[in-house]
């Protein structure tokens, strides 16, 4: 029988994200003219169709179909990626120049969120055949069997971090993969190595997108007094950068929790939802949910994502096929990732990347491609062996 605790768990959760989707888009939908009702619907119907995915995948059975949908999954994503860029922009919608969201009819899709998944599965259906076999062998020789991982890696960071300017994505994807090295077998020096080469990679990224320097400057312009203070006084001229346009959003996000306490001002009576937090039903949606309902819906909320998290990796922990295995702990790193990075961001401890909180942000795309996952985590939990 599939993981029921997982399903209602998760089921909970995008019921959380209707509630603050309708309360958090008021400001929104009235600045931009929509109804009242335009953000919500379009979350309820990726909400129930996200619930039909988890319920419908986990009765199918492993053998025949996980392999499938997922190399099925990770095709297509991967040639709506690489298409993206070339699409006119009647099909797909750019933001500042990226192409991120495909047009179907009066929604749009974003590839990227179906690419993660596919590709953590592509990952671990091939470590699983081709990784794990190896034993302990040296540096060298365990950079040599993952150089083609790390060239389509290399792919996927020009054709999420460079076409479509989205450099979170691929902290959260590259993190993830990082991990399932460990998983399957690989040594903690080539970890460790690997990490560094990450970070030279990440600083090169930022350093060739003024987009991206500029967000650093905004966040330290925001938070530099604090991190200063504990610097030489000599040094402090040479760290402090001057205040840039718009600094303002982390420390909105920060007076927003502060201001919701430990129980909130009440559902629909948060502040700083109104034009002080821009997208803050996506985003900044834990900002605008502990404001309103509280630090005490705040812990819940968290609890349920650490649950989910913990939940995943105890199922992995109990299958003895290697595929299932790494996916399922792959799946769980990567709702990890995007939940730290999110909230590293609102908390002001990390610059801000756009990340959405699983399963609770406004956004069909990540609802539908999470729900795949976890739908096909519910599949292999059948073969959980005790």
């Amino acid at each position: 029988m599939a993981d029921k605790a997982l399903f209602y768990a998760v089921s909970i959760l995008m019921t959380i994200s209707l509630i603050m989707t309708y309360s958090l888009s008021v400001f929104t939908v009235h600045y931009y003219g929509y109804g009242d009702f335009h953000f919500f619907l379009r979350q309820l119907f990726a909400t129930i169709i996200g619930i039909l995915i988890m319920f419908g995948l986990s009765w199918l059975e492993p053998e025949h179909w996980f392999v499938r949908i997922g190399l099925g999954l990770f095709f297509v994503s991967l040639v709506a990626m690489i298409l993206m860029p070339f699409l006119p922009s009647s099909l797909v919608n750019a933001v500042l120049g990226a192409k991120r969201w495909i047009r179907i009819g009066s929604f749009s899709l974003a590839p990227v969120e179906f690419f993660k998944v596919g590709f953590i599965f592509f990952i671990s259906w091939s470590f699983a055949r081709k990784v794990i076999q190896h034993g302990v062998v040296s540096l060298w020789k365990e950079f040599i069997i993952l150089l083609p991982y790390f060239l389509l890696f290399a792919l996927a960071v020009v054709l999420i971090a460079i076409f479509q300017k989205d450099l979170g994505q691929v902290i959260v994807l590259a993190s993830t993969i990082l991990f399932l090295t460990l998983m399957a077998g690989r040594s903690v020096k080539f970890f460790v190595t690997s990490v560094f080469l990450g970070i030279i990679g990440i600083v090169v990224l930022v350093l060739i997108a003024p987009h991206r320097m500029y967000r650093i400057k905004t966040w330290w312009s925001t938070v530099q007094d604090h991190f200063l203070s504990f610097f030489p006084a000599d040094m402090v001229a040479n760290l402090r950068v001057p205040e840039v346009s718009e600094p303002y959003q982390i420390s909105n996000s920060l007076n927003a929790i502060y201001n919701g306490g430990w129980f909130g001002q009440g559902l629909g009576n948060g502040q700083f939802k109104l034009g002080y937090l821009s997208e803050v039903h996506t985003d900044f949606i834990l900002s605008g949910l502990s404001e309103e309902l509280g630090f005490i819906t705040l812990a819940f909320v968290v609890a349920l994502l650490t649950f989910i998290t913990f939940r995943l990796f105890q199922i992995a922990a109990r299958l003895k096929e290697p595929t299932y295995y790494l996916f399922t702990i792959g799946i769980g790193l990567l709702i990890f990732f995007a939940f730290v990075v999110n909230s590293y961001g609102i908390a002001g401890i990390t610059p801000i990347k756009g990340i959405a909180v699983p399963f609770l942000s406004y956004g069909g795309s990540q609802i539908l491609a999470n729900s795949i996952a976890i739908g096909m985590v519910l599949m292999v939990s059948k073969r959980i062996e005790d």
